[in-house]
């Protein structure tokens, strides 16, 4: 994973997840562009400050809540107001993973991308899902299997958000709970939670698609395939703990990136740091 500082910008991209680039910048007073355009689909969030947004021969004064959308070869600019401060995060999406997400049909390539109608948003719920989608991707070690996780479920309910400026009449496939590749799924992640899973290894094994998995999984067990990973990680740690194996020994072993990473999550889901969980019982005492 990448992370490059210049001033006060920050561009994030990783090999394994090429469908998806990111960039902040967190004082554009100095960041001025030309009409331009991107061979991807781009979209933003203004963070904080206002600035101008030119798309398609419409121009916009825009402030922060503000989300801009470009379809691919869209000319473009975004440029300060008046020497005004202002802040954004922005995503640049392939096409062609896009047009998944848009149809539910993994077959689905860039030719069958649907641009959409609408450039400007306020959209609370999208703000936020996007600014989450920014901190998550450049959260240093994030697991690829959070990462794709992430992106999925924000891209898949981006054109629910959009509503008809969406341009799509894709029909997604109402989750069955008792489809036996769900526990094909749920069982490859235990037998296999130690790992650095990607997603496509847990879909090779049950032969659902990404969108489908997440969204069935999410209904049927309550949470993701990553935060299921995470809680069969915390489980074996316990289990480890139990025999007396070294937090940090157990901290790595368990797939964690690092001894503070396992600390954060071990305490979410047992109430406890793994020091507490290991110290000596005095007399009396009893345990949750």
């Amino acid at each position: 994973m990448s992370r490059r500082h210049t001033d006060a910008h920050l561009f994030w991209r990783h090999p394994a997840l090429p469908f998806i680039e990111a960039r902040a910048v967190q004082d554009g007073r100095t960041v001025c562009y030309d009409r331009h355009s991107h061979p991807t689909f781009s979209i933003g969030t203004i963070t904080g400050g206002r600035s101008t947004y030119w798309n398609q021969g419409q121009q916009w004064q825009i402030a922060a809540g503000a989300i801009v959308l470009m379809n691919p070869d869209e000319v473009h600019a975004c440029n300060p107001l008046d020497d005004q401060p202002w802040s954004y995060s922005m995503f640049y999406l392939d096409p062609g993973w896009l047009a998944r997400r848009q149809l539910g049909d993994e077959h689905a390539d860039a030719a069958d991308f649907r641009p959409v109608t609408t450039h400007l948003s306020i959209d609370e719920t999208l703000f936020s899902d996007l600014n989450l989608l920014f901190d998550t991707l450049t959260t240093p070690d994030c697991p690829l299997l959070q990462a794709e996780t992430c992106a999925i479920e924000v891209f898949d309910g981006l054109w629910q958000r959009l509503g008809n400026g969406g341009h799509t009449s894709a029909r997604r496939m109402v989750p069955d709970l008792h489809h036996p590749r769900l526990q094909t799924a749920a069982d490859y992640i235990d037998a296999h939670c130690t790992d650095a899973l990607r997603l496509d290894d847990i879909c090779a094994a049950c032969g659902l698609s990404p969108s489908y998995l997440i969204r069935a999984f999410k209904t049927r067990y309550g949470m993701t395939p990553h935060a299921w990973m995470t809680d069969r990680r915390i489980r074996y740690a316990q289990r480890e703990l139990k025999r007396g194996r070294p937090i940090a020994e157990v901290a790595l072993a368990a797939g964690f990136a690092d001894q503070a990473h396992f600390q954060r999550q071990f305490k979410r889901r047992v109430a406890a740091t793994p020091g507490q969980y290991t110290a000596p019982a005095t007399a009396g005492s009893t345990g949750a």
